[in-house]
């Protein structure tokens, strides 16, 4: 309640703009009720084993597949369910695999279980693969496997230096063709 008396405060001060300061704490109040709301993490969104999607799917939430995708799927935490089939790219930040999965699979950490079918390379940060898993493909760590290109960018720097000594070089190798 003191809160809304200081809000009120400056509004009778402001006499002539007394609709502008009424409209202007109630936007920071629905703003302080958004950015509370992502903080209650939501359910993970459930595709059930009688559905098929053909299209990508994206969100920055949870998902648990238990149907089918033909597409890609972009989430925060992808697990996929023992009846699930997913063709395309998945990137998450953690892939739990149970099903099958064919196509590349990206995320910070990956878990294949016992039961997970992989057809398809996979690019992570940290991987673990629990004995009878199926896999076929090629395994890279990256420290960003979210980012496509960030194998790229690691060794960037490397280069960066190089081209300095490189530049040097040929200037000194162009002197010296000169002069000879």
């Amino acid at each position: 309640m003191f809160s809304k008396s200081k809000i009120n405060e400056p509004g009778p001060k402001q006499a002539e703009a007394t609709p502008a300061p009424a409209a202007a704490p109630a936007a920071p109040a629905a703003s302080d009720y958004k950015s509370s709301a992502p903080k209650a993490k939501p359910a993970a969104s459930l595709l059930s084993s009688d559905l098929h999607i053909t299209g990508n799917v994206k969100t920055t939430g949870d998902i648990q597949v238990e149907g089918t995708v033909e597409g890609d799927i972009r989430a925060h935490l992808l697990t996929v369910g023992e009846t699930a089939t997913i063709k395309g790219e998945v990137t998450a930040d953690d892939v739990v695999i149970n099903g099958r999965i064919v196509g590349r699979v990206r995320g910070l950490k990956v878990r294949l279980t016992s039961t997970a079918r992989v057809e398809g390379d996979i690019i992570h940060k940290t991987i673990a693969i629990e004995s009878g898993a199926h896999f076929e493909g090629s395994v890279q760590r990256q420290d960003d496997p979210l980012n496509p290109g960030g194998r790229k960018a690691a060794p960037a720097p490397a280069p960066s230096a190089a081209p300095a000594p490189s530049a040097a070089v040929q200037a000194a190798t162009a002197a010296h063709k000169a002069e000879g």
